[in-house]
C-alpha cells in the first residue's frame, strides 16, 4: 500500500507556538515537530556555497541531535548542497556568470556529504537535487545535461532515493521524464515561483511518475508574503483553497496508482505551514 507523508519545508519557527509548539521558551523544537508530522524537509544544508569559494557540509553534531531527536520510523527529504548543484556561483551581476563552479555535479563532494549524514541514514526519505534556471548561458541543452547526471548519478550509492528538482519549464517534457526513469529517479513537483502548475504536469506525464515522488507547495512570491506576515507565519494569508482541491486529488490519484507521496508544505504557500496542512488533511478525508 503506498504511503503519503506531509510535513513542513523546515521547522524553527516561533510563531507556530500555540499551533504546533508549545509556548515554552527552550523547546526542541525537532522533537516537539515529530509529535505532529511524520517527515520534514531539511533545506539548511542546500546553502553550502560561499562567495568566497569556501563549501559548508553539515556539522556531524547537529545531524546527530536531529537523529535524537527524531523517532525510528521518521523521515527527512534533504536538499543537497548547492555546491552540487550550481554551474556557477550565485553572481550579483546580470550581465557576467563569472567562473565555473569547479564543484558542480562533484561525486567526491556528494560522498562527503552523504558521510556526515551517517547517523540519520536510516531516516533519509529522499535526497532532492534542486537546480536553478539552466538557461543557455549555463547549460547547453536538456540533452547535455542528462549527459553530465547520468555519469553523477551512476557513480553515487545506490542505496538512497533520488530525486530531481528542475526550476526549467522547457525541461519539464517527455525526454526529461524518460531520463528520470531511466536512471531510477525521480521527479519533485514544485509548486510556485514560475514553474508550471504541478496538477497539469502530473496530468501531462502521469504515467512515468512512477514508485515514489516529491511535492513541494512553495508559493509564488517569497518577498510579497514576507512583508504581508511580518515574519510571523501562524496565519493563512493568501487562501488557495481552489488549487489544493485539485493538489488532493492528484495525491490520491498517484496513491491509487502504489506511489509513496512525500508532502512538503513551506510557510509561503499560503502564509502558514501548519494550517494549509490541517486544510489539506480535512481534504483528504473528503475525497
Amino acid at each position: 500500500m503506498a504511503e503519503l507523508r506531509i510535513g513542513t519545508c523546515s521547522w524553527k519557527y516561533d510563531s507556530w507556538k500555540g499551533l504546533i509548539y508549545p509556548e515554552s521558551s527552550k523547546i526542541n523544537f525537532l522533537k516537539e515537530y515529530t509529535a505532529h508530522y511524520n517527515t520534514v524537509e531539511i533545506d539548511q544544508w542546500f546553502w553550502s556555497l560561499h562567495a568566497n569559494g569556501k563549501i559548508a557540509l553539515p556539522k556531524r553534531n547537529v545531524v546527530e541531535i536531529y537523529n535524537s531527536s527524531t523517532p525510528e520510523d521518521f523521515k527527512f527529504t534533504i536538499k543537497t548542497p548547492n555546491s552540487i548543484t550550481l554551474t556557477h556561483p550565485y553572481s550579483k551581476s546580470k550581465n557576467s556568470l563569472g567562473n565555473p563552479n569547479e564543484y558542480f555535479l562533484s561525486c567526491n563532494l556528494f560522498k562527503t556529504f552523504l558521510e556526515t549524514l551517517e547517523s540519520i541514514k536510516s531516516k533519509i526519505g529522499m535526497l532532492m537535487f534542486q537546480f536553478e534556471y539552466l538557461n543557455k548561458q549555463k547549460m547547453r541543452s536538456l540533452f547535455y545535461f542528462e549527459g553530465l547526471f547520468s555519469t553523477f548519478i551512476k557513480n553515487c550509492p545506490e542505496n538512497f532515493n533520488y530525486a530531481m528538482e528542475i526550476r526549467n519549464p522547457n525541461y519539464l517534457n517527455e525526454s526529461y521524464f524518460r531520463f528520470l526513469n531511466e536512471n531510477n529517479l525521480h521527479h519533485v513537483f514544485a509548486e510556485g515561483y514560475y514553474m508550471p502548475k504541478i496538477f497539469n504536469v502530473y496530468e501531462k506525464y502521469r504515467d512515468f511518475i512512477k514508485n515514489k515522488t516529491v511535492i513541494r507547495l512553495l508559493g509564488p512570491n517569497r518577498k510579497g508574503i514576507e512583508q504581508k506576515t511580518e515574519g510571523k507565519w501562524n496565519k493563512i494569508i493568501e487562501p488557495k483553497d481552489t488549487e489544493l482541491m485539485q493538489i488532493v486529488k492528484m495525491i490520491k490519484d498517484l496513491l491509487s496508482r502504489e506511489v509513496d507521496v512525500y508532502l512538503n508544505v513551506n510557510n509561503h504557500y499560503e502564509g502558514s505551514a501548519p494550517l494549509t496542512i490541517k486544510k489539506i488533511n480535512n481534504l483528504l478525508e473528503q475525497f
